[in-house]
């Protein structure tokens, strides 16, 4: 077994506490990671964006549903709000894919060094409204509409789009526990729709083995072995904490991951 393979549950680990605990940017951790790691695992250095991309979501999906059973259980979950927002996350999610498999590498890793370096400044200096516990679940059109965005770019940078939707929801009133909750369950159906279309791209040349289009299949389970064991304890630590150090480390580390990207 390539020693790779090894880093993949390490990897697993940090997306999902971080998935559970804001919600937002893990992601972005294993795009960067992933862009580094799979050329060593026989995929093509011209692909490794696109596989990276394609992996992340993949596992995304499983991360996001323990996270969100996690939450649904403590009844943080505004369902009628994810409701609302799914099916514009389902055709972004899906459209973001078509645009990223018909984009050049060099300038998909681009885009995703400018996201990054986005939700690092957000994270940092976004604005940290407090929300209600008890205001009502935003619904409507608005924001089926705006998961059409959220799930565009979230298939284009490989991850659930926590860093767009919890800021969207905290506006919209809901408390910030309730926006990383929600969050989560909206993170399965990105995942779902965008890894879906990098799968069926077909047979991509160059591909290894256990490969499903642009989805390397042991990348993506690895990590998703331990992220769902992960994500319930980020979640737990969610309803005790208020992250606002644990946001200005990861931080840090998305600018690091920017950096790494921008070399490789």
């Amino acid at each position: 077994m390539p020693i790779e393979w090894l880093l993949y549950p390490v990897l697993g680990l940090a997306a999902g506490l971080l998935a559970g605990l804001l919600g937002v940017g893990g992601g972005l951790v294993l795009v960067a990671a992933l862009v580094l790691l799979l050329p060593a695992q026989g995929v093509p250095a011209e692909h490794a964006v696109h596989a990276a991309l394609a992996s992340s979501l993949a596992s995304v999906v499983i991360t996001s549903l323990a996270s969100t059973r996690a939450h649904a259980r403590r009844g943080s979950v505004a369902w009628p709000s994810a409701a609302w927002l799914a099916p514009g996350l389902l055709l972004g999610g899906w459209l973001g894919s078509l645009v990223a498999t018909r984009m050049d590498g060099e300038a998909l890793r681009l885009f995703v060094v400018a996201y990054c370096v986005i939700a690092a400044a957000q994270l940092l200096w976004g604005g940290q409204r407090q929300g209600d516990d008890g205001a009502e679940a935003p619904r409507g059109p608005a924001l089926s509409a705006a998961g059409i965005g959220i799930g565009t770019v979230s298939a284009l940078v490989g991850i659930g789009g926590g860093s767009m939707t919890v800021p969207l929801l905290i506006w919209r009133g809901l408390a910030p526990v309730r926006a990383v909750a929600t969050s989560s369950a909206c993170g399965v159906v990105i995942g779902l729709s965008a890894a879906s279309g990098y799968a069926l791209r077909g047979d991509v040349a160059g591909m290894p083995a256990g490969s499903l289009g642009y989805v390397f299949l042991p990348a993506a389970i690895g990590i998703s072995l331990t992220s769902a064991w992960m994500a319930p304890r980020g979640a737990a630590l969610a309803h005790r904490i208020g992250g606002l150090a644990l946001r200005r480390v990861f931080a840090g580390f998305l600018l690091a991951m920017a950096l790494l990207l921008l070399r490789s």
